[in-house]
């Protein structure tokens, strides 16, 4: 059975899609962007700082479902620019210091609202 998952900790859905799903072993959440609960949008800052806002939006979905950035299994990073791999990445690699789930990232080209970088990942809830 399909269980929604929302958070008032994470930017609200914008669009027919909902924070996170999950069938009660796993756990899918919708892509995350730089923007915070309260409606700021960080697309002016760093991708640095886009990428640990997008984490920050991870993590309070993850709670909600009762689980953490440990139960990661996968994660896709879409970039605006593939050039910002390496800015991305180092933020990337401070909130999963220890065996970091698998991960794609790819040159998405444009973003929704004009962000640099959205990140998305699948959990386990067992």
């Amino acid at each position: 059975m399909k269980r929604i998952i929302e958070t008032d900790d994470a930017p609200a859905a914008v669009g027919a899609y909902s924070q996170a799903t999950s069938n009660g072993s796993l756990l899918f959440t919708a892509g995350q962007i730089p923007l915070t609960a309260d409606g700021e949008l960080l697309d002016d800052e760093s991708i640095a700082a886009q990428t640990e806002q997008a984490l920050y939006n991870l993590d309070a979905i993850l709670d909600e479902a009762g689980a953490s950035s440990e139960d990661i299994l996968k994660v896709t990073v879409f970039l605006a620019d593939i050039d910002d791999f390496e800015a991305m990445n180092e933020a990337y690699a401070n909130y999963f210091d220890d065996e970091p789930p698998a991960r794609s990232a790819v040159e998405a080209g444009a973003l929704p609202k004009g962000v640099g970088v959205e990140i998305e990942a699948v959990a386990s809830l067992e």
